[in-house]
């Protein structure tokens, strides 16, 4: 009895002790986490708005208190995790139907043109032997009545909602360093709207396989991007073929027996493509310099042959491959070596199954999908890929120009918690050199960035977002469209020159005399509805308002010629009718938080006082461009 008795007191205290170091285990990262900010010579204010400049779109009215009152090191973490309640924001993405659709869902509704007059000629609707001929016009309206009956809408619609539930996201959301995130790897594992034919594959791409793994590890985010149907079409390995096409043995005889057609379609399509086995190495993981050659890049894309995209839609990409998923059954393919994950499909028939090396390892003959798996792993764990993520994480969030001394800290501990990106961001926010006063505002704002820092240090009410859009494609910024892998570049030097500034000049009036269609300001009300005495007073008062915890004197000097500027009530007028988007069909059935958007008409003609005149110069100022 005593026996069990110590054995039961043993099991509970081993329980107990177990938990206890479970607890201090997950409570660690906020005990031990501790800003260096004070060594640096920053007051615990400075240090707060130094934070929300580099991981939000910006400080609002208040939030240096808020986060204060939570604790700088608390309301890093709470922002690394990511959870915060963002009810009014689901309100407003709420009114756009199709963000969160399937990649199935959207070939089906968002057919691609080509698509769409295949099906309208099959159906009769139109005359194949009138496309192109004759009235376009009314050509168009056939087009337009036969998609209109069959509830089909036009890519371009998709695009517009996804545009805007990334506007509304980064103005409005709690979690703030998430959507900065999203925003670095989705420019990261950069995909195109210019490439057409994987464009509506892209808005799934940033919800389903970016957005979730931003702050974990990073060789989960590297698997999803490589087997996304927006990345392997946009870099071509979907149609990569391990088999020479001349020979390929998958054809299958077509009705009336012409194989030989066939093959030679086959032959256009098939053979080894290396974009995306050089990109990975280059962009993803191990940078230019990272220790591969051009016979590592050949044997990397022999290692990823085969990786492709399952059958989406009714008659979508993959539809010939769908008729052999649906007569030999999942479970016969799997015994075949194909492998079916969502939207990606593994086909054994398309894989080089002979032995290759990358990097000096070895890849042994008949390796399947799982020597991909193992060469995307081994890729994401190089001490290459730690130093490289590590400088563009620094570089995005610290300095263009990072230390040496800090990107080895970041990288040592990239390899010691196997790619833990939140560990990463973690060292890289206590250490020293974030800290330094030469890093404070040493960064450029994007013109996105731009854009969004100034609706939320007004506290704008956003009803139109795609007026913004045009307003940052003027600036130089044309969302999800920048069409190199590469994605947009991360330094200050890319986005300023003198037409830059100018544009940047015109959108601060333009927002602040509310002569953006769709976007509200109540200025008075940032001020409590204190009227400032004079323009000067005003300029000096909104300053600080707008740009917290800075030493504002030479800004303010700098400013104030600019106040007397007579002509400037007009140029804002010009700049605001030239940066007004056109409207479409789609502007006139989108509707957002109650308000129509119709046909755009010249707003309700808004007096540009001498407040809105200055809060103008002011998000227009160079102060104002540094983040």
């Amino acid at each position: 009895m005593k026996t069990s008795i110590k054995i039961l007191f043993s099991f509970v205290f081993v329980l107990f002790f177990i938990t206890l170091c479970s607890f201090f285990q997950k409570e660690s990262v906020t005990v031990k986490l501790k800003f260096p900010y004070k060594q640096a010579g920053l007051s615990e204010r400075q240090a707060a708005e130094h934070m929300l400049s580099r991981f939000t779109y910006g400080p609002k009215a208040g939030d240096v208190d808020r986060v204060l009152k939570i604790g700088l090191e608390k309301w890093f973490i709470q922002q690394l995790e990511g959870s915060l309640q963002d009810e009014e924001l689901d309100k407003m993405l709420a009114q756009f139907d199709d963000i969160n659709l399937s990649n199935t869902d959207v070939e089906n509704k968002y057919p691609r043109s080509a698509r769409v007059l295949r099906m309208a000629i099959k159906d009769g609707a139109i005359d194949k032997d009138s496309v192109n001929k004759g009235n376009q016009a009314a050509y168009k309206k056939q087009i337009k009545e036969y998609m209109e009956m069959n509830g089909l809408k036009p890519q371009q619609e998709l695009y517009r909602q996804f545009i805007n539930q990334k506007i509304l996201r980064a103005a409005y959301t709690n979690n703030q360093l998430r959507e900065l995130l999203t925003d670095f790897w989705f420019n990261h594992f950069n995909v195109s709207l210019t490439k057409n034919q994987c464009a509506s594959f892209v808005p799934a791409f940033e919800r389903d396989v970016i957005r979730p793994n931003v702050t974990g590890k990073f060789n989960d985010l590297l698997l999803a991007t490589a087997k996304s149907p927006a990345m392997l079409i946009y870099l071509d390995n979907f149609s990569s073929s391990g088999q020479p096409a001349a020979v390929r043995n998958d054809s299958v005889q077509t009705k009336g027996g012409n194989k030989n057609r066939k093959a030679q379609v086959k032959k256009k399509q098939g053979g080894l493509n290396e974009n995306y086995a050089r990109e990975v190495m280059e962009l993803h993981t191990l940078g230019v310099d990272g220790g591969y050659d051009q016979n590592d890049v050949t044997q990397a894309a022999r290692v990823l042959t085969g990786w492709t995209i399952a059958p989406m839609g009714e008659d979508g990409y993959g539809a010939g491959m769908k008729k052999l998923m649906d007569n030999v059954g999942e479970t016969n393919l799997e015994k075949r070596g194909f492998v079916h994950q969502g939207d990606f499909l593994f086909v054994p028939t398309r894989h080089d199954n002979g032995e290759k090396t990358v990097l000096g390892k070895r890849f042994s003959a008949n390796g399947g999908y799982e020597e991909g798996v193992t060469l995307l792993t081994m890729l994401a764990h190089h001490p290459s890929t730690a130093k490289f993520i590590s400088k563009k994480i620094a570089t995005r969030f610290v300095s263009d120009q990072p230390s040496p001394r800090l990107i080895d800290r970041m990288a040592k501990t990239f390899i010691k918690t196997d790619g833990d990106i939140k560990q990463v961001m973690i060292i890289m926010v206590s250490s020293p050199e974030f800290w330094k006063v030469d890093a404070l505002r040493e960064k450029t704002k994007s013109p996105f960035e731009l854009a969004i820092s100034a609706v939320r240090s007004l506290d704008a009410q956003i009803t139109q977002p795609y007026q913004l859009f045009s307003w940052i494609n003027k600036m130089g910024q044309k969302m999800y469209y920048y069409q190199a892998p590469t994605g947009f570049p991360d330094r200050g030097q890319y986005w300023i020159n003198t037409g830059a500034l100018l544009n940047r000049m015109n959108f601060g009036l333009a927002l602040a005399s509310q002569r953006i269609p769709g976007i509200k300001v109540d200025l008075a009300a940032l001020n409590n509805n204190h009227e400032p005495e004079s323009a000067e007073a005003a300029l000096t008062t909104y300053s600080k308002i707008i740009m917290p915890e800075r030493n504002l004197d030479a800004t303010i000097k700098r400013l104030k010629p600019m106040l007397k500027d007579p002509d400037l009530n007009k140029k804002v007028e010009i700049a605001a009718e030239k940066n007004t988007p056109v409207a479409s069909n789609i502007d006139n059935t989108e509707v957002m938080g109650g308000v129509k958007k119709g046909r755009i008409t010249k707003k309700e003609d808004v007096k540009n006082s001498e407040l809105a005149q200055v809060v103008g110069v002011i998000l227009g100022s160079p102060e104002f461009q540094r983040k």
